[in-house]
Formats: structure tokens, sequence, C-alpha cells
């Protein structure tokens, strides 16, 4: 019987010593139709510095355990719940405009902490929450803002205000 060697983990390969690494840019939507100023603020950043752009539709998967089971965790929300058609429409738009764009669907029960976990992975450089005020209520935006503008670790523009002050966010 063959001996199992350990799998060798290599670094990543290193950019071009002329090109400067571009971290992606990450338009945020909590499984609602995405804000225009938002949009178009993520499109515009992605082009301009030649970044991909993540479309990251994080939506609320409610805790059912036998319902999971029955029908999977794909059962659990419909389309029209987290307005997969409309996040389609912006990837769209994104990819019209020779921006390169990947859709992300994230379930979870956190949303934050997904978020967060998508803006670390990804090593993005700009986060742009922008979740249509009007679907999602304007209290809702702000302490998903406040939660998520801190521990961040990059630039959080939020539509349709713009930025959030970092000395309110922590509060």
């Amino acid at each position: 019987m063959a001996e199992r060697r350990p799998a060798r983990l290599a670094p990543p390969p290193a950019a071009p010593a002329g090109a400067p690494a571009r971290r992606p840019v990450v338009l945020a939507t909590m499984g609602v139709p995405v804000a225009a100023a938002g949009e178009r603020m993520a499109i515009e950043s992605a082009r301009e510095t030649h970044a991909r752009l993540v479309l990251a539709n994080v939506r609320v998967i409610p805790i059912a355990p036998l319902s999971r089971y029955l029908l999977g965790v794909e059962g659990l929300t419909l389309p029209h719940e987290e307005a997969l058609e409309e996040v389609r429409a912006t990837a769209a738009r994104a990819a019209s405009e020779g921006v390169e764009t990947v859709l992300l669907r994230v379930g979870t029960c956190h949303p934050a902490r997904a978020l967060l976990e998508v803006v670390r992975e990804q090593d993005a450089g700009l986060l742009v929450l922008a979740p249509d005020p009007a679907v999602i209520g304007p209290r809702a935006l702000r302490r998903l803002a406040r939660r998520v503008c801190g521990r961040a670790g990059c630039l959080v523009w939020v539509a349709p205000d713009g930025p959030v002050d970092s000395r309110r966010a922590l509060l």
C-alpha cells in the first residue's frame, strides 16, 4: 500500500513588477434590488481602476431544519424574495460596460458577518453597500452600515447617502 503524502501548499504567484495589484470592488445588496446610486458608484469605480466587480447578494435564510432537509438550501427562498432578476440585471449592465463581474449568492443567518467574510476573502479595496433603502428600510441600512464599517478593512461607501462618518459608525 502506497504511503500518502500531504499536498504541498504553494504560495500564489507574485504579481508582475510593473502592474500594481488591483483590489476588487464589492457591491453588496441584502437580497433586495440595488440602489441606482450605489450601482453607478461601483461600476464606475471598477471601470476606472480596471478592477473586478463582485456583486454579493447576501440574503437571510430562515432557520427551518425540516424545510432545509426536504427542499435543500435553494428551496428556502424563492427568486422574488431575493430580487435575483434585478441583481442579475445589474451584473449584466456592468459586464456590458466592460467590467469583469462575479455574482455571489450568499445565504446566511448572519448577513453582516457573511458580508465581512466575502470582503475579506475577495481582499476588496472598496465595499459599496447599496441595498435599495425603500425596500430594506433606512433604519436597517444604518444598522448594517454601523456593523460593517468598522470591521471591513477597506473603504466603505453607503448608497444613497455616500460615505459613512467612521466616528458615528462606531457608536
